[in-house]
């Protein structure tokens, strides 16, 4: 593999955000892992959750906001932080900011990745074609 750019790859958009997987087991021969970009809009943020059997870390590119792990209260996340979410534990992630908060998600193993394209806000764009925010009411 040479590399892949993120304008490769389609584009999996959210009511909450949106989501470049750019390794994957299912994209990458071999691959153990996934990794993503993921930005999560202004104001927005997604239900906590559970990845039943793959660890999660995630390291802020840019933006300020509010992270879950497992049952503890919410802490500040902000550029340059790191956090490791262990499988099966609960958590969540919110932008509390008038900016997008940008991510790059591990998780590990890869493959499990391909759930969230059955949600109902689903929507995946073809490689190329940028995502269009809307103004929440």
């Amino acid at each position: 593999m040479r590399g892949r750019r993120p304008d490769e790859v389609p584009t999996r958009t959210f009511d909450w955000g949106t989501i470049k997987w750019l390794v994957t087991p299912h994209l990458d021969e071999g691959a153990g892992l996934t990794t993503g970009e993921v930005v999560i809009y202004p104001g927005q943020g997604h239900a906590p959750h559970v990845h039943p059997n793959e660890e999660e870390v995630i390291y802020v590119i840019s933006g300020e906001g509010a992270q879950t792990v497992g049952d503890g209260p919410a802490f500040p996340i902000r550029e340059g932080d790191a956090v490791y979410i262990p499988a099966n534990t609960l958590h969540s992630t919110d932008n509390t900011t008038w900016r997008p908060l940008r991510l790059v998600v591990v998780y590990t193993p890869g493959g499990a990745e391909t759930g969230l394209d059955e949600l109902p806000d689903a929507r995946i764009l073809e490689p190329g074609v940028a995502s269009r925010w809307t103004q929440a009411g």
